[in-house]
């Protein structure tokens, strides 16, 4: 039979080629790749000093390694909500800490009960698991690939099961053993089940830290570094789908071209550097007044695309006049001033900038580049009308 010494070595190599999997990540960064590679740090030396339990000792290898098993599992659940962009600590989780250093402590030399200690332990570790599966389901990012996610939710959930289920065996005196590492078949399966969490979590950790890279590239792939707009070509990727709703919906679509004015004028007579504070200054008042269902994209230059869906042509030119206005907004003490009249006055006119737009709405057959093509003329129109102003075609 499967000695139960020999499931922790297994845990304890398997804890430490997850730390060392994890240690690759830490350099990108990613939230909470720290505390899991201290978790599983605990989790090693833990699993060790329980494995010594026939050498006597019970301070070393009862006391301390069930207490710094609790402490990882611990440092496991606030790795989670930092990843998941929650607040990390969690008092509660440490008061349980001490709560089972404590009840081992009483348990073992004041009162002495294995089948106390165990139901204990197994409340506790029971209860955290539950909470990271929860928090994996809850939290998943919108539009992320779920696999990922649910490996973390049934891995955690299958743990908080098991040692439930082994608490509440042993705590209810259905089965009676002196000591942890007994070797019966039904204690093998349940330190098996209870201890192999640790491994599975960890892929899963693996598994989130990967999928929050790859977030991080399709961003980099799909939006405008300088002003956070969409590329061009995520733009017309999304704003099709987004036409292909409209059709099926049956529900309004319009369409934005911005250019912002004398923008050469800009960079030929203060430089690059501000036509790019510019362009910057541009995509952070857009962002304040977009909503999370429209669509800004950089077609390339200074020019720049706003998808509105289900909305009136007549609101969407509200919308832009308002960003037009807070575009324009002077900002005291700013170094880049941006419209033709700060270009003529020199740099102490302080002033925003402005841009032009040219509007349409989605019409019966239409396409999205029809619908550019026409934004595009009106565009053109507002140009040759003087500018800092929205047309509609």
């Amino acid at each position: 039979m499967l000695d139960p010494v020999n499931i922790l070595l297994v845990t304890v190599l398997s804890s430490i080629m997850s730390l060392a999997i994890l240690g690759s990540l830490r350099p990108a960064g990613i939230p909470g790749v720290s505390r899991w590679m201290g978790a599983y740090v605990w989790a090693s030396a833990a699993l060790v000093l329980t494995g010594m339990q026939r050498m006597g000792m019970p301070f070393f290898t009862v006391l301390v390694p069930n207490t710094l098993l609790a402490i990882a599992v611990t440092q496991v659940l606030e790795g989670c909500r930092e990843f998941f962009g929650l607040s990390p600590r969690v008092p509660l989780a440490w008061a349980g800490c001490a709560a089972v250093a404590a009840g081992i402590a009483w348990w073992y030399w004041v009162e002495p009960s294995l089948a106390v200690r165990i139901a204990l332990v197994s409340a506790f570790h029971a209860s955290i698991y539950a909470a990271i599966g929860g928090m994996a389901l809850r939290y998943r990012p919108p539009g992320r690939p779920v696999y990922s996610y649910r490996f973390v939710t049934c891995s955690a959930w299958l743990g908080a099961c098991a040692h439930g289920l082994r608490g509440i065996t042993y705590g209810t005196g259905l089965i009676e053993q002196k000591t942890l590492l007994a070797v019966t078949p039904l204690n093998v399966v349940w330190l098996a089940l209870g201890i192999l969490v640790l491994p599975a979590l960890s892929i899963g950790m693996v598994l989130l830290a990967h999928d929050r890279m790859a977030e991080r590239l399709e961003h980099l792939a799909n939006r405008d570094e300088l002003t956070g707009a969409l590329t061009r070509r995520a733009f017309v990727a999304q704003a099709g789908a987004l036409l292909d709703a409209a059709w099926a919906k049956n529900t309004p679509v319009v369409l934005a071209i911005l250019d912002i004015d004398h923008f050469k004028a800009i960079n030929d007579h203060y430089g690059h550097a501000a036509g790019d504070r510019a362009l910057a200054h541009f995509g952070r008042v857009v962002a304040t007044g977009v909503q999370e269902k429209d669509l800004f994209g950089r077609l390339g230059g200074e020019e720049f695309a706003l998808l509105f869906p289900a909305i009136a042509r007549e609101d969407a030119v509200m919308r832009l006049d308002a960003l037009r206005v807070a575009a324009l907004a002077v900002r005291r003490g700013g170094d880049i001033p941006l419209h033709a009249q700060a270009v003529q006055e020199g740099p102490a006119a302080h002033a925003g900038l402005t841009f032009s737009a040219g509007v349409d709405v989605l019409q019966t057959g239409d396409t999205l580049a029809g619908l550019m093509a026409r934004a595009d003329a009106a565009l053109y129109e507002a140009k040759t009308r003087g500018r800092n102003r929205v047309v509609t075609a």
